[in-house]
């Protein structure tokens, strides 16, 4: 098969477990309900995003999330259904826990995990992710009807290179979770000014901010430069900077959810779609370290690069 449908969802992530088990398990079903092979959650979209819907892991109720997982588990399998959920996964003695997404398949088992790569935070790990999770090292893939897939989360868009390698493995998809959402009225505005608001016109967005302008406008490059196929839910909590959408290969969105509202988006995934890609004939020559199209020629008016 080439077909897979995808459910991208959003909901308000918050601090409290239980009310986000309640989303996901809602939104499951509803996906479930609409065809969909796989429901794909935001980053943190059952723990909580650390340092965002709460301020520290002290105190963390770790049991609760471990029975919110197992009733996550318990329902994929019922349903039949995939889950990419984000969430966060604890580890031993003193470190810092993972920034993850569980990869659930349709029998309700866990068949790999992807932890958040690029943290974001300065080098001493004291400000942004770093002061609260400890980055991962790997990339996940899977596959879903035949079709490979793989997983990102949030800051991992600002490094290009991600997105390279997932090629180079073939992933077809890409199931890449953020959270830019419960921001406050006043840390939008922030945002804007330091833009700069005359520079408003040139940046269409959901929201005047840097998560608004540059997050969408990175998934459309990366999927187009790519060819690939990309989920993008995010937590629709007040102010939510972006709603969740959906990209096709060729870089056209082909699905959006309402910003602030919660949300179920299904998406078709036709990876033998006859969709525009003008980088076929040289992405893969690319991806090995040759950077031309074409035959390179030989000839000492090109190599002197000084004369006209």
């Amino acid at each position: 098969m080439t077909v897979v449908k995808v459910a991208t969802c959003q909901f308000a992530v918050g601090d409290d477990i239980s009310a986000n088990l309640r989303n996901v398990v809602h939104q499951m079903r509803v996906a479930k309900r609409r065809g969909a092979d796989v429901a794909h959650f935001p980053e943190g979209a059952l723990s909580g995003y650390a340092g965002c819907d709460f301020d520290t892991f002290d105190g963390f109720d770790w049991d609760d999330l471990r029975s919110a997982t197992h009733r996550v588990l318990e329902l994929a399998g019922q349903l039949g259904l995939w889950v990419v959920l984000g969430s966060a996964h604890r580890l031993s003695d003193a470190n810092k826990p993972h920034n993850s997404l569980y990869v659930i398949n349709d029998h309700g088992r866990i068949v790999d995990r992807y932890d958040k790569r690029f943290c974001s935070g300065d080098v001493a790990e004291r400000v942004g992710d770093l002061a609260h999770y400890s980055p991962g090292d790997h990339g996940t893939t899977w596959e879903i009807n035949g079709v490979t897939c793989g997983a990102l989360i949030c800051y991992d868009y600002r490094f290009p290179e991600l997105y390279r390698e997932y090629s180079k493995h073939g992933v077809q998809v890409v199931f890449h979770s953020f959270h830019t959402g419960n921001a406050s009225a006043e840390q939008v505005a922030a945002i804007g000014n330091a833009i700069g608001h005359d520079h408003a016109r040139f940046n269409p967005a959901a929201t005047f901010t840097y998560p608004g302008i540059t997050m969408p406008a990175a998934m459309t490059t990366a999927a187009a430069c790519n060819h690939v196929w990309i989920s993008c839910p995010n937590s629709s909590a007040p102010e939510s900077l972006w709603p969740a959408f959906f990209v096709r290969a060729d870089g056209v969105r082909i699905g959006r959810l309402r910003r602030n509202t919660p949300g179920v988006l299904v998406s078709t995934v036709d990876t033998a779609a006859d969709l525009y890609d003008s980088t076929a004939a040289w992405r893969h020559r690319a991806l090995s370290g040759d950077f031309h199209s074409g035959a390179a020629v030989t000839d000492p008016r090109s190599t002197d690069r000084t004369s006209l």
